[in-house]
């Protein structure tokens, strides 16, 4: 029946969302070639879902199937934030002379505040008018998706200024005196679409 067509739908995306977050891991090792940089960009997933459980919970919703494919767009939405500022504080370090230090993670975080700031609002404000249409018609799919995202972006980005940095500096340090030792460019072509796509917009 019904309760059957929905366990399988919900097993099927948690299969689909396991197997997205390996790519995804892959695809950062393969950037960064460090495992420590790898799983600190993955950390931003907690940091967004926390939100979104807590959006999920203030408009008295339940977790489900739309709500689960909310949960596996927010992920790159989420990783993205952290690959810019871990990508920045490698630039500062290799080519601006900066060392591993608070005063750097500090800049890194003043420099990247409003990169981080427009990704979210961009990504977020289009939600708004999903997320506030709680019971109308035809939106009882996009409604449960909207909420999880909205509420992700939120917790995301501001956990990622105060989260990220300490977890650089407790555990990331030696991994990134590493990168830049052994490596000599920066991630392909982040920091470039990076401006391109502010001075679009």
């Amino acid at each position: 029946g019904q309760f059957e067509s929905e366990k399988s739908a919900s097993r099927t995306i948690g299969i689909l969302f396991a197997i997205s977050m390996f790519g995804v891991l892959m695809v950062l090792y393969t950037m960064f070639r460090s495992v420590n940089f790898s799983l600190q960009v993955m950390m931003a997933l907690p940091m967004a879902f926390i939100g979104s459980v807590i959006a999920l919970v203030i408009t008295g919703q339940t977790l489900t199937i739309a709500a689960m494919v909310g949960f596996i767009s927010l992920g790159g939405i989420a990783s993205r934030n952290g690959i810019l500022l871990l990508n920045h504080y490698l630039h500062l370090v290799r080519y601006e002379g900066e060392t591993w230090s608070k005063e750097m993670i500090i800049r890194a975080g003043q420099e990247r505040l409003a990169p981080v700031l427009m990704t979210a609002l961009t990504s977020g404000i289009g939600l708004v008018p999903l997320a506030l249409s709680a019971g109308e018609p035809g939106k009882e799919i996009l409604y449960p998706v909207a909420t999880v995202i909205l509420g992700g972006l939120i917790s995301s980005t501001i956990l990622e200024f105060f989260v990220r940095p300490a977890l650089l500096w407790t555990f990331g340090r030696k991994a990134g005196e590493r990168i830049v030792e052994t490596t000599t460019t920066e991630i392909p072509l982040i920091e470039e679409s990076l401006e391109e796509s502010i001075t679009q917009t």
